[in-house]
This record gives structure tokens, C-alpha cells and sequence, in this order.
């Protein structure tokens, strides 16, 4: 990204964005809700409207045709059909994907959903709603993975699990943006970029951030840096 901004409802939400993510690692995108978290995963998925800057993936233009099958992106808001069972969405957006029918099976066991697999999706508690909105992004073989805030509403195991399973997609090759507000995944990642009111406040490793700010808690560096941005000089 370089230098992204973007407009919404006349105001601007991100402000001159730059930052670059590596291949084959899982960076955080950490910060409250409202910070321009999601707008920014929009715009690298190639789904929002930018007013300035660009933003490039594997090479292309965000958004472009080639892309299609080298991105997956999972929403905040689940993106299947309700009335269709949760087997019936994944072999759907398969065959839209042009995923191999095997995918079906693979997807459901990566993200716990092997028992509810024939269940109606809009019957599904909001967990099990989030893990098959996950495996629709996990189909097929997707080098670039943006998940927004795909561990709310799971509990600690799941949550676990879902990181270990994230952390095996890196070993693979594959590049992951994860978004949070829940500071204590912040860990987890490779690399932060820790957001605030549509501007990149921080840039680094956990351990990274935790000297730079001389705190041994995440959460609390986090706050260090907001309050050594309140008070630089204007």
C-alpha cells in the first residue's frame, strides 16, 4: 500500500496508508472497532473505493481479474446463503472457485464444523456461522488469506485451533492479514500494524513493540504508543 486514502460518507477514514506485507508470514491488523480496520481489508481485497494511493498484491492492481483465485477473503459479516447447508455453500462456492470437490471435506475439518456439516446455516450459533464464513476463504489454495475478525464469537479452544491453523497456512507459503481488536492474538502474529483513527500508529514485531515501548503486555504498549502520539508536537 502506498499512500491509501479512502473516503466514506465525506469523511476520510484512512489517511495516506503505506505499508508493506511480507510473503509467507501472519500479520495482525490490531486496533478498535472503527479504527479503519476493515475498510483497509476491503480496499486490499480490491472491494472499496479508494480517493488516493494504490495498493498492490502478488504484483497486480487490488482487485484485478488474475487475483480472483490467488486471494480469499472471509467478511466480519458471514457471507453464505442461510438456507443452504453448510456442505451445500462450501461445494457452491467451490464450483464457483473452481475448487476440487475434496476441498469440501478438507475445509470443514480445518475449521471444526465436521458434525454440523448437513445443519442448515442459518441455524448455526454465531461460532459455527464464523467457521464456515472461514472455511468458504479457505477453499481452494488461496496464496493471500484477509480474515476480518474471524476468531469473535469462538471460545479459547477454537480460537486455538484456528491459529495453529493459520500458523501452518504461513509455513505453507501463504500470506495472512489478520484483524482484530482483541489485543491478546496480537502476539500470535509475525508483525503488528497497530491502527488508530484510519492511521497506522505502530509497525513491528510483538517483541519488537514490547522494547520499543518497554512494556511486557501488548495491550499496555499499545496504550504507551497512543499516549506518545498524544503528546508529539503537531
Amino acid at each position: 500500500m502506498r499512500d491509501l486514502r479512502v473516503v466514506r460518507g465525506g469523511r476520510e477514514v484512512l489517511h495516506g496508508i503505506t505499508c508493506d506485507v511480507p510473503r509467507g508470514s501472519v500479520v495482525g491488523l490490531l486496533g478498535p472497532s472503527g479504527c479503519g480496520k476493515t475498510t483497509l481489508m476491503r480496499a486490499l481485497v480490491g472491494v472499496q473505493i479508494v480517493k488516493g494511493g494504490t495498493v498492490t498484491v502478488l504484483g497486480e492492481p487490488a482487485g484485478s481479474p488474475g487475483l480472483r483465485r490467488r486471494v480469499g477473503y472471509a467478511t466480519q459479516t458471514p457471507a453464505v446463503y442461510a438456507d443452504l447447508t453448510v456442505a451445500e455453500n462450501l461445494r457452491y462456492f467451490g464450483a464457483v472457485l473452481g475448487a476440487p470437490r475434496t476441498d469440501v471435506d478438507r475445509v470443514i475439518d480445518e475449521v471444526g464444523l465436521g458434525t454440523s456439516r448437513d445443519q442448515v446455516t442459518a441455524t448455526l450459533s454465531g461460532g459455527q456461522l464464523s467457521r464456515a464464513n472461514l472455511a468458504v476463504a479457505l477453499l481452494g489454495t488461496p496464496e493471500v488469506l484477509v480474515l476480518d475478525e474471524p476468531t469473535v464469537g469462538l471460545d479459547p479452544v477454537l480460537r486455538q485451533e484456528l491459529w495453529e491453523l493459520f500458523r501452518g497456512l504461513a509455513e505453507q507459503g501463504r500470506t495472512l492479514v489478520v484483524s482484530s481488536h482483541v489485543m491478546d492474538e496480537a502476539g500470535r502474529t509475525d508483525r503488528l500494524l497497530l491502527m488508530r483513527e484510519g492511521r497506522i500508529l505502530a509497525d513491528g514485531t510483538p517483541d519488537g513493540l514490547r522494547s520499543r515501548t518497554g512494556t511486557s503486555d501488548l495491550e499496555q504498549a499499545f496504550l504507551h504508543l497512543i499516549a506518545e502520539k498524544a503528546g508529539s508536537p503537531t
